[in-house]
């Protein structure tokens, strides 16, 4: 059994996307139409930078999506790689779970673009930059994680936001006491604890506003069933039920993202086998979650010939 998976944020870089649309048209065709949806030239800032300009949360999450779903429609369209017989399920890291809904069909390319462009506009706004941060635990399960974070908050939110893998749990709240956390990370336990460059505190309840703007934004779209199940990152468990798909997206916003958990149920599902779409971020993860999986990280033209080479 084999499951196709789609990054998240951090992901992004300088030059993302650009040898793909040189040798096919089908990328650039769906970079263009990502470009159209969003009234801007998102692929030239993807080619070009600025850097911090393509970090921008709101430029960030559209241009991962367009990288991976971009890759994925470069394997299916032109590698004649058929999603439902290719895969027996798909997931997301999450803004990377709008990309898999989008390769599996329950949202149109367009619409994926605008939601993300949405909740990355949504997800700046509600926390004003600087009250907010996030931190990586390294050498930290979910369980010290846990602990870390309460001893930190302090009458502050501290919650976890990411259960990556065994090894890496990430921590979001305000500023105050994810600083606090970091200062104790170490003498609590922990390996090793980095405040995160991002502009806000991701997957944590100070979310709240802008899951209330993703909760107006998706009840004003169609969600078709997916084509395969959605391992989804709120319930780490497979869904295919758009009502249920819209009301998840929604608690993602404030919720933790379960991936160790995801990878671990996909695994004990049958799947033996793990693709990364546009990206090689994920892979180490799920190396460290199920070691004897087989990892494959698919961004160029090759790897994408490997792949339907392969499969077919």
């Amino acid at each position: 059994m084999r499951a196709f998976l789609f990054p998240g944020q951090g992901s992004q870089a300088v030059g993302m996307g650009a040898p793909l649309a040189q040798a096919s048209r089908t990328s650039r065709d769906v970079f263009d139409e990502v470009d159209q949806a969003l009234g801007q030239h998102l692929f030239r800032l993807m080619r070009e930078g600025p850097d911090d300009e393509l970090k921008l949360t709101e430029n960030a999450q559209p241009a991962i999506m367009a990288n991976a779903v971009a890759v994925f429609a470069v394997l299916t369209r032109d590698g004649g790689v058929e999603l439902a017989k290719a895969a027996n399920f798909v997931a997301g890291h999450s803004l990377g779970e709008y990309s898999a809904l989008c390769a599996a069909g329950s949202f149109d390319l367009a619409t994926t673009a605008r939601l993300l462009k949405l909740r990355g506009q949504a997800m700046q706004a509600a926390v004003p930059v600087g009250v907010g941060a996030m931190a990586a635990l390294l050498g930290a399960d979910l369980a010290l994680a846990q602990k870390i974070a309460d001893a930190a908050a302090q009458g502050d939110v501290c919650t976890v936001a990411n259960d990556n893998d065994p090894s890496q749990v990430v921590i979001s709240g305000h500023k105050s006491a994810i600083d606090r956390a970091v200062e104790i990370a170490r003498d609590m336990g922990a390996k090793r604890a980095v405040i995160l460059p991002v502009s806000a505190p991701f997957h944590c309840p100070l979310m709240q506003p802008a899951a209330e703007a993703m909760a107006d934004a998706l009840s004003a779209v169609v969600v078709e069933a997916p084509a395969v199940a959605l391992y989804a990152n709120v319930t780490a468990e497979p869904t295919t039920d758009p009502d249920t798909i819209r009301n998840q997206l929604v608690e993602q916003v404030t919720g933790m993202v379960r991936w160790r958990e995801s990878i671990a149920n996909m695994t004990a599902a049958g799947v033996e086998e793990f693709v990364e779409l546009g990206g090689k971020v994920l892979g180490p993860m799920v190396k460290r979650i199920a070691p004897d999986a087989k990892v494959t990280s698919v961004v160029t033209i090759e790897d994408v010939e490997a792949l339907a080479k392969e499969i077919a």
